[in-house]
């Protein structure tokens, strides 16, 4: 990252850096929040809330009203509630104690002034589409294109349980990261990226795993690059190459114990990692680079 100059701290220590002019740019996906405040979701991270702003706004009951777009924005004042702006809850300090949120007593919890909530589009006002699920939106949206590029990859990735409005100070860790994969997938481009995950499937079903390894495909595919930090071996056992690190952890590791192809890393002895891929990969090939 520093050599293409987006990095000004302190590198680690190395001999030298291969490869680095096959990609464009290097994005670590954490699992940090993908925002502090309520007003911060799914559809506005993946700008699938622009396009649904703009519906609303072409209805016949929006131009009557002189709304414009901007006032189905929770984010900027005009249609969202005065009272809470726009979050849909009041926060309450509790001291010594996590705080509280309490749905607003003004909107009750809808996020908009009474004439915002009197527009419907096919029949739904913009708070109720908010609460919809990305499941139930995919239907409702199925004839406007780029809304449904855009959520159709949180359900590609299995996030179809998620509302479209829940707000991101309720997300997991674990959700929170598999949205930002979301974004990176939607917002595709031809710049190459070395993406850094760490342990992503975290808190995931089986079948969600199955999902999220179907949204590495399509980064892949595309030309970009995963480096992923794992334990699963559903993971694992997919990777083009694996690194071990060990033989223990903490103070005990930190050497190179194994690396090559799934199948090569199940020869070596000396590798925990090796151990468990051969119960699922069986016998395989034998020359991975070992220490």
């Amino acid at each position: 990252k520093q050599a293409k100059g987006g990095w000004d701290k302190k590198v680690g220590a190395h001999e030298r850096v291969e490869g680095i002019e096959l990609i464009s740019s290097v994005s670590l996906v954490d699992q940090a929040p993908i925002g502090r405040s309520p007003r911060s979701n799914p559809v506005t991270y993946l700008k699938a809330f622009d396009p649904i702003r703009q519906l609303f706004a072409s209805t016949k009951e929006a131009k009557v009203r002189g709304l414009t777009a901007s006032h189905f924005s929770f984010n900027v004042s005009g249609g969202r509630c005065d009272v809470c702006e726009g979050e849909g809850v009041i926060r309450v300090e509790m001291q010594f104690l996590a705080d509280v949120f309490v749905p607003c007593d003004e909107c009750e919890g809808a996020r908009f002034k009474p004439d915002v909530l009197d527009v419907t589009y096919r029949g739904r006002r913009v708070d109720q589409v908010l609460d919809m699920t990305v499941h139930e939106a995919l239907s409702f949206f199925n004839n406007s294109p780029k809304i449904l590029r855009r959520l159709r990859v949180l359900d590609e990735i299995g996030l179809s349980y998620l509302r479209l409005g829940q707000p991101a100070t309720t997300l997991s860790g674990g959700e929170a990261q598999r949205i930002k994969i979301a974004s990176h997938l939607t917002g595709q481009g031809s710049d190459r990226t070395l993406y850094i995950l760490d342990e992503p499937t975290t808190g995931l079903h089986f079948d969600d795993i199955a999902k999220l390894l179907g949204a590495f495909k399509k980064l892949l595919d595309v030309g970009h690059t995963l480096l992923v930090i794992e334990h699963n071996l559903d993971v694992v056992k997919t990777a083009d190459w694996v690194i071990d690190l060990g033989p223990e952890g903490g103070h005990e590791g930190g050497r190179l114990v194994a690396a090559g192809t799934p199948e090569q890393v199940a020869q070596v002895q000396e590798s925990y990692t090796g151990q468990h891929l051969r119960d699922v990969l069986g016998s395989g090939r034998s020359n991975a680079y070992a220490t």
